[in-house]
């Protein structure tokens, strides 16, 4: 019961609920091996479909009208969806961020691929950008961009080298010119 007496719902318990249990005599928890899906709102979903299709290149899986929601699939359907649910009239809206694994190619076109379908290339802070960044302490290779409602969308690669967290947030070429100087 809360104070006003009121019952209430409990959906966190302390992980050894007896006192004498330790980490070592209770069933371990599940590996995660990644992310599944995700979901987020969205204010016109016709408008959101369409970009999550024709811009992102999603396959879409499905759209329940009755629950004004669409679903995604992100490479193979065993490996992650997204949805899309709209939202009333509200005027709060909430912006989210989502990063796509890419191969590095695909990183390195996309700025290209995003203007040639309207949509501005961006950087981590949200400037126009015509070159993808590195982040140092990753390392990973960024492209940024934001659908209809403003949320910030990322299209990632994880380089394979070591990090360098003295590198910060540069452009590709910077990341390139470092490792030649060395």
């Amino acid at each position: 019961m809360n104070s006003a007496g009121t019952k209430t719902q409990t959906f966190f318990m302390s992980p050894l609920p007896n006192p004498k249990a330790t980490l070592a005599s209770i069933p371990p928890m599940p590996t995660i091996q990644g992310l599944y899906e995700t979901h987020v709102t969205v204010s016109d979903l016709a408008t959101s479909v369409a970009f999550y299709r024709d811009v992102v290149g999603l396959e879409l899986a499905t759209i329940l009208p009755e629950r004004a929601c669409a679903f995604f699939w992100i490479d193979d359907k065993r490996l992650g969806m997204l949805g899309l649910w709209q939202t009333g009239t509200a005027p709060l809206a909430m912006r989210l961020h989502l990063a796509f694994r890419v191969s590095l190619e695909d990183v390195l076109a996309s700025a290209e691929a995003l203007r040639s379908r309207g949509i501005p290339p961006l950087g981590f802070r949200g400037e126009p950008r015509e070159e993808a960044l590195v982040i140092g302490w990753m390392p990973a290779i960024s492209q940024y961009f934001a659908d209809p409602d403003g949320h910030w969308l990322e299209f990632i690669h994880v380089l394979d080298e070591p990090a360098d967290p003295a590198f910060g947030i540069q452009t590709y070429s910077d990341w390139l010119n470092r490792k030649q100087a060395r």
